[in-house]
C-alpha cells in the first residue's frame, strides 16, 4: 500500500508537539523535585493553612487591642459606674473577658496518612466538625465554663465549619491537631466525656485505624477573651424589590 511522504508542515508539527510534550515532563518532575504528585493526605496545604492561622491570630490581637483602647475612651468618655460594671458583667457572660481555672484539655488528631486499611473511607480516618463539635458539646454538658478551640474562645455564636482537609473557626482557617480546652471541674468533664456515646465511638477508631486522642487533666488553664467581631447578621421576612 502506497504512503504520503510527510510535508515539512506535519514534520515541523510533530516537532513542535514533542517539544511540548517534553517541556511538560520536565516542569512535572522539577515541580514534584522527585516526591509523588500525588500526595497522601498531608499535602503542603496544611503549612498554608498554619501560615494564614498564624497572620489571622496576630490581626485578631491588633483588633483586641483597639477595641481595649475603646472601651477605655468609652469609660473617660462621662461613662458612669454604673455602666462600667454592668459593662464588666456583660464581657464575663458573653465571653470577652479571660477566664482562668483548673479543667481538661481534648486534642483530636488525624490518622498518620501511611495507615490506607482496605474497604475503609479515607473521610474515616480524618477529624470532622462534627467530632470537634461532640466534644464541644459534651465539655458544656459536663459544667465547662469556659472553652478554646485552637486558643480561640467559644462563645454562643461560634460555628465549627469543614473546607476540605482543614476547619474554619470564626473564619480562620486551622489544621489538625485540633486542641480543645475546657475549664471547669476535671473529675465532671472527664466523666461526661467517658459517658459520651459519640466520644466512644471516635475511640473505636482511635484503637482500630490510629486517629488521634489525648485527653488530659490541667491544674490551670488561662483561656483569653474573644477578640473577634461580635455582632449579629440575620435574614429578614418580607417582600423583594
Amino acid at each position: 500500500m502506497r504512503r504520503d511522504r510527510p510535508t515539512p508542515r506535519r514534520r515541523l508539527l510533530t516537532v513542535a508537539v514533542c517539544f511540548v510534550a517534553g517541556l511538560m515532563i520536565t516542569v512535572s518532575a522539577i515541580n514534584a523535585r522527585g516526591t509523588d504528585l500525588r500526595p497522601g493526605r498531608n499535602t503542603d496545604l496544611v503549612d498554608l493553612v498554619r501560615s494564614e492561622a498564624a497572620r489571622s491570630s496576630e490581626l485578631a490581637g491588633r483588633v483586641s487591642d483597639l477595641r481595649a483602647e475603646v472601651d477605655q475612651m468609652a469609660t473617660g468618655a462621662g461613662s458612669t459606674g454604673e455602666d462600667v460594671e454592668r459593662s464588666a458583667r456583660l464581657g464575663q457572660q458573653v465571653g470577652l473577658d479571660p477566664v482562668g481555672g483548673p479543667g481538661v484539655t481534648v486534642t483530636l488528631t488525624d490518622a498518620p496518612a501511611s495507615i490506607d486499611p482496605v474497604g475503609v473511607d479515607g473521610d474515616l480516618l480524618v477529624v470532622h466538625q462534627q467530632d470537634i463539635q461532640a466534644v464541644v458539646n459534651v465539655l458544656w454538658q459536663g459544667g465547662a465554663e469556659a472553652m478554646t478551640i485552637q486558643g480561640q474562645r467559644v462563645i454562643s455564636t461560634t460555628g465549627i465549619k469543614c473546607v476540605g482537609n482543614t476547619v474554619v473557626l470564626h473564619g480562620i482557617p486551622y489544621a489538625p491537631p485540633y486542641v480543645i480546652s475546657a475549664v471547669g471541674e476535671p473529675g465532671a468533664l472527664e466523666a461526661a466525656l467517658a459517658g459520651s456515646e459519640y466520644v466512644g465511638v471516635y475511640r473505636q477508631y482511635v484503637d482500630a485505624y490510629g486517629l488521634g486522642y489525648e485527653q488530659r487533666a490541667e491544674t490551670r488553664l488561662e483561656l483569653p477573651g474573644f477578640t473577634g467581631v461580635t455582632t449579629l447578621r440575620w435574614a429578614r421576612t418580607g417582600a423583594v424589590g
